[in-house]
Parts: C-alpha cells; structure tokens; sequence
C-alpha cells in the first residue's frame, strides 16, 4: 500500500481513515478522471460513445458504517420488476432531481426513500469521478461515513433486501475479477466481486473499483 504518512497512526480501513483518504484522494479531478478509472479503463473502445450519449445525471451514495475495525459498506439487492438494473446488487441511488441541491442531497435522499437510511445519520466526505453508464446515465458517487444507531426499513417496490460488506473485503485487489460479456452486440469488460452467494458486478463493482484506485491503491 502507499504510504500517506500517517497509514500508521489510523488502521487502514476504519472510517476515520476512509474519510481521510475520500478528502485528499489521489488522482486527476473529479469532473474529468472518469476515464482513467474503474471498467472505463477496460473499454477504451466505448469512451467516446458514452461521451457522445445523452445521459441523465444520477447519484449513488456509497455508505460506510463507523464500527470500529469492521467498517463495512452498505449495499442493496434491487427488485427484479425494475426497468433498469433488475435483480442486481447497487448503492441507494437513483435520478438527480430538479428540487435537490446537490448529488450528495440527491443520494441521501435516494437512500432514505430506499432503504430508510436517517440522513441525520450520514456524513458525506467527498466524491468519486462520474461513472458513465450505457443504460443512459452519469453517476455521481458520494462517499458517506454512516454513524451507528440507524434502522433501515426497505421500500419493496424498489429494493429486495439490504446487506453489507467489510471495506477490507472490497477494497483488496485480489477480489476484482475481470470478466466480459456481449451487450447490444458490443464485448464489454467489467469486473466481478464475489462475496459469498452473492455477485457485485457492473456498475457497483466499477465504482468500488475506482474507489480502491482513488483511495487505496
């Protein structure tokens, strides 16, 4: 791992040092560094397609619980009756709308319509590149660190079950994947991060990748 100097006086993964690392993160700045990161990389062939796509702008709040050592990262199951993304693992999320401030407004609303997340409860420290999605949006994701004492309460309609995953577990290298497949005719890389029964892939497991280059590689 690189040495940020004080590595040594905070332990990697507790969320003082997630927060730490989300307001001086490496890397080119946040408008313009999508490219350079995450499954961007692995479809240089697509970059100017997204570009050139009209997209809808989204943000995903990327939530880190503050449990001592064992900072974990929340994540959800979506609903198999969804248009967009059925049946797959995310961040609470969704469309920016007109009436929110900000992506991080936007997350945190998204988070509380989903999966009941208090935003009493949700510290947002920074942000991650945009991540382009060929289903039509531009992501924005917002790191949180999330203080203990919550309850969540899922909206059925939009998400099927709620879990978290050590930040550990995530943001080691040797569980990142690669994998492709053909959609709409075109071979499109991605990385896969198994955890249990469980498959992160597509664009969760292409924001989690750029966060481990943005923070911890």
């Amino acid at each position: 791992m690189t040495d940020r100097g004080t590595d040594l006086a905070l332990p990697l993964y507790t969320a003082a040092e997630f927060r730490r690392r989300a307001q001086s993160q490496a890397g080119g700045p946040i408008d313009s560094a999508w490219r350079e990161h995450g499954d961007h990389v692995l479809n240089a062939d697509m970059l100017a397609t997204l570009e050139g796509m009209r997209l809808k702008d989204a943000a995903v709040l990327v939530p880190v619980v503050d449990d001592g050592a064992n900072t974990r990262v929340i994540l959800t199951q979506r609903t198999v009756k969804l248009r967009k993304h059925s049946g797959q693992i995310a961040f609470p999320g969704g469309g920016i709308d007109a009436d929110d401030a900000s992506p991080e407004a936007a997350a945190m609303r998204e988070a509380q319509e989903e999966i009941g997340l208090d935003p009493r409860f949700v510290e947002p420290v920074g942000r991650l590149p945009h991540y382009l999605a060929g289903t039509g949006f531009r992501i924005t994701p917002v790191l949180a660190v999330v203080q203990p004492g919550f309850k969540l309460t899922i909206n059925p309609d939009e998400v099927a079950e709620v879990f978290d995953v050590p930040l550990s577990f995530l943001m080691n290298p040797d569980n990142h994947r690669r994998d492709a497949k053909v959609w709409n005719g075109i071979l499109r890389h991605f990385y896969v991060m198994p955890y249990g029964e469980r498959q992160i892939w597509g664009i969760t497991a292409g924001i989690l990748r750029t966060l481990y280059e943005r923070l911890y590689a």
